[in-house]
Formats: C-alpha cells, sequence, structure tokens
C-alpha cells in the first residue's frame, strides 16, 4: 500500500503513523529521515541537500524530488511505504504524482487527520519542558504531579517559545495556506480520507484502518 499521511501540527500524526507502519509493514519515510539517509550514504543529491542545509536554506524540489526517488525505489520500498512530511507544498505533489507514474506505480490512499483549530491550539500551548533535563508535559494530557514542577528535578517548567498562543495560531495559520491546495488536488483525485483526529488514539486509528480496508 502506497501511503501519504497530513495532518496539522498537534495533529498526532506521528503516533498513528508508528500505527499503520506495525499493520502494514510498510517503510515509514519522513523527509528528515530521507535527507541523512542520503547524506550518509554520500549520494550526489545528499551532498547537494547538505550544501544547503548547512546554510540553514531549503532544499530544492528538484533536489528532493532526487532522494524521494531513490528512496522509493530502495528494496523496503516495493511492497508500499508512508509518506510522512512530503509532499508538502502543491508543486512537491505534483512532481510525486509524475514521478511514480514513471515508476508505475501510485498512490493508494491519502490519510488526512483533522483535528479542529482550537484544540490544535490547546493541544500544542499546553506543553511544558523542564529546563535542566528536557523532560516534557502537557497540562492537561500528561501533568507532572505537582503542577508546574519537574517530577525527576523539582526545577520549574517552562513554556517554550514556539509553544506561546500567538507562536502556535501562527503556524497553523500558515500549515493550512500550504496545505488547502494538496488536499484539493488528491480530493480530485479520490485519493484522500479525512479522518477525525480529535477522538481517542485507538479510534483515530480503527476509523485510517477502516478507511484504507474500504478504499484500497
Amino acid at each position: 500500500m502506497n501511503l501519504i499521511l497530513m495532518g496539522l501540527p498537534g495533529a498526532g500524526k506521528g503516533t498513528q503513523a508508528e500505527k499503520i507502519v506495525e499493520k502494514y509493514q510498510i517503510p515509514h519515510i519522513s523527509t528528515g529521515d530521507m535527507f541523512r539517509l542520503a547524506i550518509k550514504e554520500g549520494t550526489d543529491l545528499g551532498k547537494k541537500a547538505k550544501q544547503f542545509m548547512d546554510q540553514g536554506d531549503l532544499v530544492p524540489d528538484e533536489v528532493t524530488i532526487g532522494i524521494v526517488e531513490d528512496r522509493l525505489n530502495k528494496e523496503d520500498c516495493q511492497q508500499g511505504f508512508l509518506l510522512d512530511g512530503f509532499p508538502r507544498t502543491l508543486a512537491q505533489a505534483e512532481a510525486l504524482d509524475q514521478l511514480l507514474q514513471n515508476m508505475d506505480r501510485s498512490i493508494d490512499s491519502v490519510i488526512h487527520v483533522k483535528v479542529p483549530e482550537d484544540e490544535l491550539v490547546n493541544r500544542l500551548t499546553g506543553r511544558r519542558i523542564c529546563p535542566q533535563c528536557g523532560a516534557t508535559y502537557h497540562v492537561e494530557f500528561q501533568p507532572p504531579k505537582e503542577e508546574g514542577i519537574c517530577d525527576n528535578d523539582g526545577e520549574t517548567l517552562i513554556q517554550r517559545e514556539d509553544d506561546q498562543p500567538t507562536t502556535v495560531k501562527n503556524r497553523l495559520q500558515v500549515n493550512m495556506e500550504q496545505t488547502q491546495p494538496m488536499l484539493d488536488f488528491y480530493e480530485e483525485k479520490d485519493d484522500l480520507v479525512t479522518i477525525d483526529g480529535s477522538q481517542q488514539i485507538d479510534q483515530v486509528f480503527q476509523d485510517i484502518d477502516d478507511a484504507l480496508q474500504n478504499h484500497s
């Protein structure tokens, strides 16, 4: 099964990716992992990607697509794959479509884990970090034993700049604007499966599993 997993920050994609990979026995391919592998293997594209990354620049689409092609041609992807974090833009989605056509393959389903914006804000702004040991908590879902205090070392927990409400809302807005054209693209191709990500984790996966069985 050739799958793409999409969802805004805080939607719980990582957790669902683990469950999908375990159930369907396909490799979980994230953009970061692909880049790291290409750089480690010292491929020409890996070297190019490293140059951009070392300068703090975005890796251009043509390099990214080349790295995706190399990765999808590997042995472990022959029975399917789960792409996570790619494509990020409509241009990348169209390039991926063309690439798969050339490989005589296609995407079976695009799983969109959808969570209302206010709940995403709640999930993302509730995170607290221990500045001493790096332990992560959540005021609602994973609170420390004593409010505001790290269980491990008694340090006062902090909220990262990234997790402030204004920053989170801006980040979600940018993501939504970038994601919508891709969702429209895949919906038009009848590949899109939208899942309610605001439910319990196991229920979200059950819905994904059911949708994949019905959609394939």
